[in-house]
């Protein structure tokens, strides 16, 4: 996820480029305590780097810090930051957090004007529990459960679940979608459809790897939960 904000300093140059992380999610392995991303600065001059720990709105809980949280990056250079766990009971389940890197560039032009642009790299963390599996897939345990005219996705494993939005309702190639990008432990979300599901055997999904990589669509198999 990309997100700009502007920052009016003058009218005379446009600056475009920002803080490119090395991965596209960061995983924190509770036995390590710690975990670690790149994040280098491509604007052709040095920028201050904000890096900031977002919650997701169904999971309030402080569960570790980043360092540093802001600090000057030259053109070019590439800033380790850190991010340590604070927890206070062994985990259970995954968890997820949100994290955002931001790159305040500097006015080029002493005295003259210039239109600054701060660009926003905002990206999963997954806190991963210790003595549990590192499953590679693990949407084939979500469980699809058909109920009446309702649909809804089941996620009684200990991982957290990212998938595209849309939901393919097959044999009728229907499009149906879900309320958000990812299915935490213990959760089950409504998939919003339109027309009866009468008929609807499976469910072709667009996962992602833990490492935030699309893989091939997966066919789950959709259960009558009665009515």
């Amino acid at each position: 996820m990309l997100c700009a904000s502007f920052s009016v300093l003058g009218v005379t140059q446009v600056n475009a480029d920002g803080m490119q992380p090395e991965t596209t999610v960061v995983v924190l392995f509770e036995e390590d305590g710690e975990a670690t991303i790149n994040i280098k600065n491509t604007d052709p001059g040095p920028a201050l780097l904000h890096s900031v720990i977002e919650n997701v709105p169904e999971d309030q809980e402080p569960l570790l810090i980043v360092t540093p949280p802001i600090t000057r990056v030259e053109a070019g250079e590439t800033q380790l930051v850190r991010f340590i766990s604070t927890l206070k009971t062994p985990l259970k389940t995954q968890r997820l957090k949100r994290v955002s890197f931001e790159g305040i560039p500097q006015a080029r032009s002493p005295g003259g004007a210039t239109i600054g642009i701060t660009l926003r790299q905002n990206l999963p963390l997954i806190l991963h529990p210790q003595g549990l599996a590192r499953h590679q897939a693990p949407w084939e345990l979500l469980k699809w459960k058909r109920q009446g005219d309702g649909l809804s996705v089941h996620n009684d494993s200990a991982y957290v679940v990212r998938l595209a939005l849309e939901v393919q309702l097959i044999p009728e190639k229907q499009v149906a979608t879900l309320p958000r990008s990812y299915v935490l432990p213990g959760e089950t979300l409504k998939v919003n459809t339109r027309g009866s599901l009468v008929g609807v055997t499976s469910v072709v999904i667009q996962p992602a790897t833990v490492y935030g990589f699309t893989v091939d669509t997966y066919h789950a198999d959709v259960v009558d939960d009665g009515i």
